[in-house]
């Protein structure tokens, strides 16, 4: 059975794959699946984008879809960037890009007040319309100064460290990110849940 994960970003694509290992089903990206447009992400709240998102692509596959949206919420900046995170340095979707304008917003802001934490929440969509939203957040702090490997359409890995950790996102590898991270935390339970329950045939 083919599950659609509405998403054009290959970042997002392989973490899936990996967090949804052993299920008995084919995963594919929106655009594998014939999806050439990427949906508007206008909606004010996360869960708002991800069952948008969703909707859109169960309805145009006639495929169960998962759609997720993530946003970083810095204390120092009144959760911001939050919901527009992708969208947070203009239209610019450049990694670097996001990194420094990121670093620019913190300038002075000392490291005890640097706060921070992802949120994700998925939406499983039905091609009938049914809906089911999983979260998942972890909390940490924004660094001074980017360490790791910048990941492609990941440009907050490098920046964001855990509560507990010595790593930032970007310096661990997938499978220890997957592990702890906002992402894994919220596709555990969709594992669970799709573990739990069978998905009514398209």
């Amino acid at each position: 059975m083919k599950l659609i994960f509405a998403t054009h970003n290959q970042g997002k694509l392989k973490e899936m794959r990996a967090l949804l290992a052993g299920l008995p089903y084919e995963v594919l990206s929106a655009q594998q699946a014939g999806v050439a447009d990427e949906v508007e992400e206008d909606g004010q709240t996360l869960e708002q984008n991800a069952l948008k998102k969703a909707h859109s692509v169960a309805k145009q596959t006639g495929q169960w879809a998962v759609a997720d949206d993530t946003g970083l919420f810095i204390e120092a900046l009144n959760g911001r960037p939050g919901v527009r995170s992708a969208r947070w340095a203009g239209e610019s979707r450049d990694e670097q890009t996001m990194i420094d304008f990121t670093l620019r917003q913190l300038i002075g802001i000392p490291a005890k007040q640097r706060g921070a934490f992802f949120e994700s929440v998925i939406a499983l969509v039905s091609p009938a319309g049914k809906e089911l939203i999983l979260r998942g957040k972890v909390t940490g702090k924004i660094l001074e100064t980017p360490r790791g490997t910048i990941r492609p359409h990941l440009p907050y890995d490098c920046l964001f460290l855990p509560l507990g950790s010595e790593l930032t996102f970007a310096e661990m590898s997938d499978e220890k990110k997957n592990s702890m991270s906002h992402r894994g935390n919220a596709f555990r339970q969709l594992k669970e849940y799709l573990n739990t329950h069978e998905l009514e045939s398209a």
